[in-house]
């Protein structure tokens, strides 16, 4: 092949639909850990292990190459193999439209005709790119953006298997392969389950008699489980204890319990007219693209509704398939519909290849009235004969200067908008509060201790610390909502192989008593201390608190006074984005890492008067309100309480 050849093949479009993409992302990349699932994703991929049910075995296996990059840390790593799945993703934006746009659409002839195919491609990708649900899964470690790269794929054949079948050319292949990547992408996330029926609905739809080829069927079946297959990293993996182990799945009763989600509580809800509202409104497209992003979509749709029937009808298909999980099987309460918006993830991508069909309309509109202006006064018969060609001459100079600006228009307009309004919201890369949220969780405590957590945030920073960078190896980290399970006891041999729990009080009692029989036990070998999620959210009954910083000591309870805080522990704390400079990132327990802080000086504060040390709880009282201004009037109600009116 040539040099001029090669280059000639090499579509630059799609190169740009993923660099730029990418080049955002790491530019407002998570520099370590964050918090919700990071750490213990991160720990996961790290030793090769099994993060929360069900595992999500498939974005492990990807991720785990980008460990061993000589670059950063591994958090960082990971980060970056996100980054570069959700930029595939936007791939996947593109080659799906182009496919659309050559085997269905109208296309006017020539080079221009292509590059508006191109361009309009190229703007749909960027639109997806920089939607703000796309963006914040793409700067630190998620498994959404793997999973929606997969689904573009198992569009992008069906619909060449379509076009060739169609054509009279039978290209069963196509369909295996699908069938496989829908196996695999269970691996990423299960919700791809949920695009089947539109998948199926595509293939039907082509030629409603395949259904009775068994022998197809068979195959297709068979492909599914063998992307399926993935999910054996899991079994495998537990013979070998590695370092995050979640359900230590090494029997089938352990893989059904950790795949089927069978660890986590199920809460009944009496769905109202608001909450049902609040659920449907987890799937939204203005939010992602803006009015004029639905409004493209529409366009597209309107535009190519006899061309893309069947594309449209699966669309749809998937849009109330996921609804009908969320809202009908799920019934998600209230205040965790937030985390199903990570679902609807592969429905945008899809949202955003109708956008580029719009965009394609619409400047074909465009380029056919600035062609008929320009060209329309130098038409034959207008007298001179020489005059047509030099007219036509320029005005075809003057219509491709016109078609170029647009062209660029059509690409940077929408994704510019979007850029501009979600940059700094999802701009992670000075993003240490949950890293040193762990390190200062560390620095409140002495050596041997035996912590335990209770939310996901409080311990899963604490695990990648301790587990991937190997801080603070002295400290038994102890998980409260998992000490009724006997996998997550036997993960620490040394502590649990005789205690209590395992009598089986553990499994019906409620988490309290089973905290308090843990504690008990841990009492008498060394120091116990609880995090703020664990001191808030369960009473202690016959136990003091001592705080240190953000943790607890738990001690015998005694009558009399509290005992003072150790205020000294502030001192070796890292406050980066806390005390002195704004929050760098607001996501919900970002925000709730900071109050933490301010809520954990205001205690301080508040003790320190009661025991009648006026000049340092007032200073400590003085930081919760630096750091929370909100806690001001709490402030000057403890003081007037105490008769320390300022």
């Amino acid at each position: 092949m040539s040099k001029n050849t090669f280059f000639n093949s090499v579509d630059t479009f799609a190169i740009l639909s993923v660099v730029v993409p990418l080049s955002v992302y790491l530019l407002t990349l998570a520099p370590s850990v964050t918090f919700f699932d990071s750490g213990e994703f991160i720990a996961a991929v790290s030793s090769l292990g099994s993060a929360h049910s069900p595992g999500y075995p498939l974005f492990i296996n990807y991720a785990k190459p980008f460990c061993w990059l000589p670059f950063g840390n591994i958090a960082f790593r990971v980060n970056f193999a996100t980054a570069l799945s959700a930029a595939l993703a936007c791939l996947g934006v593109y080659i799906l439209t182009l496919r659309l746009l050559t085997d269905e659409g109208p296309v006017p002839g020539g080079r221009m005709g292509e590059l508006l195919k191109k361009a309009a491609a190229l703007a749909a990708s960027l639109a997806f790119a920089f939607s703000p649900r796309l963006w914040l899964q793409s700067n630190h470690d998620k498994p959404y953006p793997l999973l929606a790269f997969l689904a573009a794929l198992v569009f992008w054949l069906l619909l060449r298997w379509r076009t060739e079948y169609r054509l009279g050319n039978e290209r069963p292949g196509d369909v295996y392969l699908g069938a496989f990547l829908c196996g695999l992408g269970m691996g990423a996330h299960q919700t791809m389950v949920l695009l089947l029926p539109s998948i199926a609905f595509l293939v039907l739809y082509t030629d409603w008699r395949l259904i009775t080829r068994f022998r197809e069927q068979v195959l297709s079946v068979t492909s599914f489980w063998l992307g399926f297959a993935v999910y054996l990293h899991q079994p495998v993996r537990a013979t070998r204890d590695p370092l995050m182990n979640w359900g230590d799945v090494d029997t089938l009763s352990r893989f059904l319990w950790h795949f089927l989600r069978k660890g986590y509580p199920v809460e009944r809800v009496d769905r109202d007219l608001a909450l049902l509202l609040k659920q449907l409104a987890a799937f939204n497209i203005v939010h992602e693209f803006t009015a004029a992003g639905l409004f493209l979509l529409l366009v597209g749709a309107v535009a190519f509704r006899r061309q893309c029937t069947a594309f449209i009808i699966a669309f749809g298909t998937a849009v109330l398939t996921f609804l009908a999980f969320i809202v009908g099987y799920q019934n998600t309460p209230a205040e965790t519909v937030f985390l199903t918006e990570e679902f609807f993830t592969p429905l945008y991508l899809l949202a955003a290849v109708f956008m580029g069909l719009g965009l394609f309309a619409l400047a074909g509109t465009l380029a056919e009235s600035i062609s008929r202006r320009l060209w329309s006064p130098f038409s034959p018969g207008s007298g001179d004969e020489r005059e047509p060609g030099r007219g036509r001459t320029v005005a075809g100079r003057l219509a491709g200067l016109a078609l170029c600006g647009m062209l660029l228009l059509l690409v940077v307009a929408l994704p510019a908008l979007q850029c501009a309004a979600n940059y700094q919201p999802n701009n992670q890369r000075k993003n240490y509060l949950a890293y040193d949220y762990a390190q200062n969780t560390f620095r409140s405590l002495p050596h041997g201790t035996a912590l335990f957590t209770w939310g996901d945030s409080g311990a899963f920073p604490l695990w990648y610390l301790q587990g991937v960078e190997r801080m603070r190896e002295d400290l038994s980290l102890l998980h409260v909502p998992h000490l009724q399970f006997d996998w997550y006891l036997d993960s620490f041999p040394d502590l649990f192989r005789d205690s209590v729990l395992r009598s089986g009080l553990a499994a019906s009692a409620p988490l309290r008593d089973v905290l308090l029989m843990a504690m008990k036990e841990q009492a008498a070998n060394r120091p116990v201390f609880v995090d703020f999620s664990t001191r808030y959210s369960v009473e202690l009954p016959g136990s003091a608190l001592r705080q240190q910083g953000i943790c607890y000591q738990v001690t015998e309870s005694a009558q009399g006074t509290p005992h003072p805080p150790d205020t000294d522990v502030w001192e070796l704390y890292s406050l980066r984005g806390v005390l002195t400079d704004p929050v760098p990132f607001l996501d919900l327990d970002s925000i709730k890492a900071v109050r933490i802080y301010a809520y954990s000086r205001l205690e301080a504060g508040e003790t320190l008067v009661s025991l009648g040390r006026m000049g340092e709880g007032r200073a400590e009282l003085r930081l919760a309100e630096t750091i929370d201004p909100d806690l001001r009037q709490e402030a000057r109600r403890i003081l007037l309480e105490h008769g320390a009116a300022r």
